[in-house]
């Protein structure tokens, strides 16, 4: 039987993750400035237990870019993974996400600087036979700067061309995990 610690424990993990997920969605249809109440909303749960996980904007987003991260060290840790699977991830958090073009472009503060170093070093991890690192987080951040549109199928051929015009390939768009 579980106990009522370990039961408010669990609700508390399930609500977070409902948070972080529907925090995705909505920022990646509202951007930056969406309304934390239509977060709230969007994952089923009170204003006030969207302010106990996330007491501001910037911890909510970031929340989002962690987990965003994670989907990229995944994909980077399968024994056949290339630059081309993981940059394919970066593209589809760049035309799903316009919170994580935005977080990639406020890396003043430390916790965004932090991220962004996990995937530079996640990508430095990759063989080597076919990118410089440096070159490849310059063509991350370019790319991200071209991405526009108005549907993600859109955003998406926006960044196809960008990477074509880098002559960098890029393997399939998918969320990675």
């Amino acid at each position: 039987m579980t106990s009522p610690a370990n039961r408010t424990r669990s609700d508390a993990v399930r609500n977070r993750d409902l948070l972080v997920s529907a925090a995705r969605e909505v920022l990646a249809e509202q951007g930056l400035d969406a309304p934390m109440s239509a977060v709230a909303k969007r994952a089923g749960v009170g204003q006030g237990t969207l302010y106990r996980h996330f007491p501001d904007r910037a911890t909510l987003a970031t929340a989002v870019l962690e987990e965003n991260v994670r989907d990229i060290e995944q994909v980077a840790a399968r024994p056949d993974a290339t630059l081309a699977d993981v940059l394919g991830v970066v593209t589809w958090q760049m035309i799903r996400s316009t919170a994580f073009v935005g977080i990639i472009r406020l890396s003043s503060e430390e916790s965004s600087r932090q991220l962004a170093d996990r995937v530079r070093t996640t990508i430095d991890g990759l063989p080597k036979d076919t990118h410089d690192t440096d070159e490849v987080m310059l063509a991350v951040a370019m790319v991200s700067g071209a991405v526009h549109g108005p549907t993600p199928e859109a955003r998406e051929a926006t960044a196809r061309r960008a990477w074509g015009m880098l002559g960098i390939e890029i393997g399939p768009v998918t969320p990675g995990v």
